[in-house]
């Protein structure tokens, strides 16, 4: 094959992956813009086919959702719920994960993985039993615990294979010069894993920001989160989709702020923990 066959190729298959790569992201920007689009709606522009992107904005969708004051306080309980569980989680995973990377702790590493397995649904039965003999259901603390029975192994199985992958000499000559394991650990391995650790948490919090079903069964009014309250737009007789949509937008907004603030340490944590050596 001729140098300008192969150029040929080459950039007919650029095409190629250019139009695959620019059709999947439709499919997946498109719902969000409409999205967007119907927050700003009417519920009859919203079911009105022929109203697509140009029409007149009004805002009393967002009057309507944050006048009784409901949404703001679940996306306040979201944050809390979110921003604690995923402390607590990487305070516990991360020095485990280090653990298991460093001493070669496989066994720990395989119930990991069947922790990330097992679907949480299975364990709400007996979660709510023993969190009502407690008196806990309702509270923030069930929703905390819940929620870090997700974020917990999410962390540790990403950070395993971060730490995995960073030179063992330098902690090695750290120890050399006087430090115990753990400040090794702490002085070198921690400030090194940055990039995976906020990696792991921004994913652990967007997950714990999303989680409806836990909120459904172990919150009540004062603590149900935002995923529970966007539910509640929807009844058998009819959907109040300008309000649905509404809410859902200001669901998304902190989270697309939050992946756009932590991108420099999202794309450096994949990256960095995506090769060893």
């Amino acid at each position: 094959m001729s140098t300008h066959t192969a150029g040929a190729v080459r950039s007919r298959l650029g095409w190629l992956r250019g139009i695959a790569v620019a059709a999947v992201s439709l499919i997946f920007v498109l719902p969000i813009v409409w999205m967007f689009a119907a927050a700003f709606k009417t519920n009859v522009q919203v079911t009105d086919p022929s109203v697509g992107l140009v029409f007149s904005p009004t805002f009393e969708n967002f009057r309507n959702v944050l006048a009784d004051g409901e949404i703001l306080r679940s996306l306040r309980n979201s944050l809390i719920v979110g921003g604690v569980s995923t402390a607590l989680s990487a305070l516990i995973a991360v020095p485990a994960a280090w653990a298991v990377g460093r001493f070669r702790m496989h066994r720990t590493g395989s119930l990991v993985l069947v922790a990330r397995i097992v679907p949480a649904v299975s364990l709400l039965v007996p979660w709510y039993y023993l969190f009502a003999r407690a008196g806990l259901v309702g509270s923030y603390t069930v929703l905390i615990l819940s929620h870090m029975f997700v974020s917990v192994p999410l962390i540790l199985w990403i950070m395993i294979g971060f730490f995995e992958s960073l030179p063992v000499e330098l902690e090695e000559a750290a120890r050399t010069d006087g430090l115990t394991a753990f400040g090794a650990f702490w002085r070198i391995a921690l400030p090194l894993a940055a990039p995976g650790t906020a990696t792991a948490s921004l994913l652990a919090f967007v997950s714990s920001w999303n989680n409806f079903m836990f909120a459904l069964i172990f919150a009540d009014e004062t603590t149900q989160t935002a995923p529970v309250t966007l539910f509640n737009f929807i009844s058998y007789a009819s959907t109040d989709w300008g309000g649905l949509m509404a809410v859902a937008t200001l669901m998304t907004v902190p989270v697309v702020i939050a992946a756009l603030l932590g991108q420099k340490y999202l794309v450096a944590g994949l990256t960095a923990g995506a090769t060893k050596g």
